[in-house]
């Protein structure tokens, strides 16, 4: 099984999904940066992040007619996340001691890249790995807030700041791009952090040739409880080497 890996926290880096925002921190009163520049306010946000509990994202990504959703709750130790694409979805969940995946038959084969005997394995159940294991390392620093956290915000060399504010929210805008590789085309970035009493960031708007994502982060120190699955299966069970 091939990890599926988000494109867009910088998720495109998970840009997650756009719409009405409603974010949890105070964002009016006076603003916790004087002199805004750059480096002063990725400086703030670094400072502001490092004190929340968790945060609401949501991701929606569209290339062509295809339309694809990640929804996802980062807490400090426990997180969980959904992906659709179509009518193919999986969902992943973290706890202190265990990884769950469960999903869709087409969602496992064709967005986890699983085979078709392992998700056969799993079915309607989730499939279970503990901590310690390689998969649940990752998944671990993919919706825990002790690794995520850190990678929403984009380095001081190459980002701009906007001179005008994001009409919404009055929050700051940060611009930057990221050159093309063999396999990913340029991303043009401009994420909007906030201008009031904690500079957190709140939206992320990524665009590429081939489509754009947009994502919001709402909910900012919300505490995460996620639903531990009733019927598992042992990932060493599905997986070999699992």
């Amino acid at each position: 099984m091939v990890i599926f890996r988000r494109t867009a926290l910088h998720l495109s880096s998970l840009a997650l999904l756009s719409g009405a925002l409603v974010v949890g921190a105070p964002l009016a009163a006076h603003a916790s940066v004087t002199n805004p520049t750059v480096a002063s306010i990725i400086k703030a946000a670094k400072s502001a992040i490092v004190k929340e509990s968790g945060v609401h994202v949501v991701l929606s990504t569209f290339s062509g007619n295809a339309e694809s959703s990640v929804v996802a709750d980062i807490g400090k130790t426990s997180g969980t996340e959904t992906v659709v694409s179509g009518n193919e979805n999986f969902t992943i969940t973290v706890t202190p001691k265990y990884a769950y995946l469960s999903g869709s038959k087409t969602g496992l084969v064709t967005l986890m890249q699983m085979t078709a005997a392992e998700q056969k394995k799993i079915g309607k159940s989730s499939m279970s790995m503990k901590k310690g294991s390689t998969y649940y390392k990752t998944f671990k620093s993919n919706l825990t807030s002790g690794t995520t956290f850190a990678s929403l915000l984009p380095a001081l060399k190459g980002t701009t700041l906007l001179a005008k504010r994001d009409k919404k929210t009055n929050g700051y805008q940060l611009s930057w791009s990221v050159k093309a590789t063999s396999t990913q085309p340029k991303t043009s970035n401009v994420m909007t952090i906030s201008a009031g009493t904690k500079t957190l960031p709140l939206k992320d708007a990524v665009t590429t040739s081939s489509g754009k994502s947009n994502t919001t982060f709402t909910k900012w120190g919300e505490t995460v409880r996620v639903k531990i699955p009733t019927s598992t299966i042992s990932s060493t069970k599905v997986i070999p080497g699992g």
